[in-house]
């Protein structure tokens, strides 16, 4: 599949993929700081953003998705950071292509199963009627009926979009996500190991990437590095981007 994407910045190929929900988007204020030193690639998932919507959401077929967005720009030995689904995808494609990734940061996410727990987001967005919507405080009237918090609430409905005739619609397959959550959570089972050097970073206040994962991610990855980014949950790198920028750049221009 052929992805949206986002260009920015001159010097070594850096690709960002966001997590669920999320788009190229979410990370632009990251990127514009990185653009001073890469040249930084926003893709957005299939399902996601302005992306082609598929009946198949899975990390293989995100991690062919990558492939083609690395091949279709001709990227010698890219960068790449994940978050979330996006680390997931990302450490998917590090076992089926190794060698393609020059180094990869995976952003607070671990190889192992995460059971479903996206239901109060599935079932709020459902119950927002886009297609005779109004506004979108009507829409943010609706959502917090399941999701009190207002960060959480202003991320999700970035992907509600106006068209030119004043029509609601979303930007992510709400449909196809909901029918397709199970393999959002599921884990790595490949038997490779990835000698390609990795940096897992995590928000020292996510249970998203905790020390009962060490030992699975040392036995899958042969060269890996793990950092805490102190007093920051799983959006680490929107709570404290000079510290994430920091240590994926130090991280980036040591030697492999």
């Amino acid at each position: 599949m052929k992805l949206f994407f986002r260009e920015m910045g001159q010097g070594p190929a850096l690709i960002i993929l966001h997590g669920l929900f999320g788009s190229s988007d979410n990370w632009l204020s990251v990127a514009k700081i990185l653009a001073n030193d890469y040249r930084v690639i926003l893709p957005d998932a299939r399902n996601h953003g302005q992306s082609p919507f598929s009946p198949e959401h899975n990390y293989t077929l995100m991690s062919e998705d990558l492939m083609e967005l690395i091949t279709s720009l001709n990227l010698q030995q890219p960068f790449v950071i994940g978050h979330s689904m996006g680390g997931k995808t990302l450490m998917k494609f590090l076992t089926l292509y190794p060698g393609i990734v020059a180094k990869a940061v995976v952003a607070d996410i671990s190889p192992r199963y995460y059971s479903k727990h996206h239901d109060h987001i599935l079932i709020g967005l459902a119950s927002i009627p886009v297609q005779t919507l109004e506004s979108r405080q009507l829409a943010d009237q609706l959502l917090a009926e399941k999701i009190q918090d207002l960060g959480e609430r202003q991320f999700l409905l970035k992907n509600l979009h106006r068209d030119e005739n004043g029509q609601f619609h979303w930007r992510i397959n709400l449909a196809v996500l909901t029918k397709e959550i199970e393999n959002i959570g599921e884990g790595l089972t490949e038997t490779i190991q990835v000698d390609t050097p990795t940096l897992f970073l995590h928000g020292g206040a996510s249970n998203y990437l905790t020390e009962r994962d060490l030992p699975l991610i040392a036995s899958i990855f042969k060269n890996y590095q793990i950092q805490t980014i102190e007093g920051v949950g799983h959006w680490l790198h929107a709570e404290n981007p000079q510290e994430f920028i920091q240590d994926v750049v130090t991280f980036l221009k040591s030697n492999p």
